[in-house]
């Protein structure tokens, strides 16, 4: 395991080696870092990757949508909990800081949508935007990859959903009520914690959370009744707010929740450990042990069914608590029309009337 390197402004703290990497590494102090009172900061790359495809088919039965589209590889709000941290291993790089700070953009993503929502035999069904990383991280302010997306899906009146802790949403109101005229998007808002010094930890590139109730209010200002995700539910660390989180959406506009608790497939066991012993030392074993009566004695369950919420006395009373505040301010009914998917179009091009001439 990578010697834990704390680097400010960025989630994790260790560089785990990919569980396909072959090469065999060996920490050790050379001196130097005693030497060396300010290490240089940790820059952030972005490369362009040419996709072959771009719509995801979702098969599992927890997962509540059949289709989804990641803009991007990695993603730089450094949320150290992040589930998809470990898909950085089938680029041959870490699921610690490489996936934080090494990313990538789909740049032919709307063409290839586009290519697709062009064939004969497509079945309009929702598509949801950002579910591996966060389609609003940082780098979409400059790349606008994610505007693109919605602004196609919006000339075709293809239902979209999205889930985001990121601030540029605000951007793209003005697409976002277009569709919502139509029934044709849901917003949800990710919130782990209400304390700014956690946040600065665990997620440290997000929004503030005074952002996200601010975007939650912007949501329903524009007629879309938005959701909140107290995700992920991390037992000794945030489950204590559980109750406040819920209060405070409901209070800035938002109209139903879920949650989520830790999970920890593959390297980002290891990703957040280290994070623990960095900045929880105290408490880093209680934490992990509590963890581990989630998923039946083991880090993590991949189990359907188990894998977003546990299982046993701590998974229950967590559940009982969210409901009980759920209902408590309001947000157990969701009365929302499902999306509607009956005004798709297909908007004509230049060239379709010599298509149908070459048929």
């Amino acid at each position: 395991m990578e010697a834990a390197i704390h680097k400010k402004g960025r989630g994790a703290t260790s560089n785990p080696q990919s569980r396909f990497d072959r090469r065999e590494h060996d920490s050790f102090d050379d001196g130097w870092e005693s030497e060396i009172e300010d290490l240089p900061r940790l820059d952030t790359t972005v490369a362009a990757e040419r996709a072959r495809s771009i719509i995801t088919r979702n098969e599992s039965p927890d997962v509540p949508f059949e289709q989804s589209i990641n803009p991007y590889r990695g993603c730089e709000h450094g949320c150290v909990y992040c589930f998809a941290r470990p898909s950085h291993s089938y680029l041959d790089l870490s699921p610690g800081l490489d996936f934080e700070t090494k990313l990538f953009h789909k740049e032919n993503a709307v063409e290839l949508l586009e290519a697709e929502l062009r064939k004969p035999g497509y079945r309009c069904r929702p598509i949801v935007l950002g579910i591996n990383t966060d389609a609003y991280q940082p780098i979409e302010r400059e790349l606008r990859l994610t505007r693109r997306l919605l602004e196609l899906l919006a000339e075709y009146r293809h239902p979209v959903s999205l889930l985001t802790k990121g601030v540029t949403i605000l951007r793209d109101l003005d697409v976002l009520a277009d569709l919502a005229r139509d029934d044709l998007v849901s917003v949800s808002v990710s919130i782990t914690t209400l304390d700014k010094d956690l946040k600065r930890t665990l997620e440290p590139r997000t929004a503030s959370p005074a952002a996200r109730l601010r975007i939650l209010s912007e949501l329903r200002g524009i007629g879309i009744r938005p959701g909140v995700m107290v995700a992920p539910v991390i037992p000794a660390i945030n489950d204590h707010e559980m109750e406040a989180i819920l209060r405070a959406s409901a209070k800035a506009g938002a109209t139903r929740a879920g949650y989520v608790v830790l999970r920890l497939p593959h390297e980002l066991k290891d990703v957040f450990r280290d994070w623990l012993a960095t900045h929880y030392p105290d408490r880093a074993e209680h934490v992990m042990s509590l963890v581990r009566q989630l998923y039946g004695g083991r880090d993590y369950d991949p189990t359907w069914g188990r894998r977003q919420t546990g299982a046993g006395h701590l998974a229950q009373l967590i559940a009982g608590r969210f409901r009980v505040a759920r209902r408590r301010h309001g947000l157990d009914g969701d009365d929302r029309p499902p999306l509607s998917t009956s005004k798709f179009q297909i908007p004509a091009r230049s060239g379709d009337q010599l298509g149908l001439w070459a048929g």
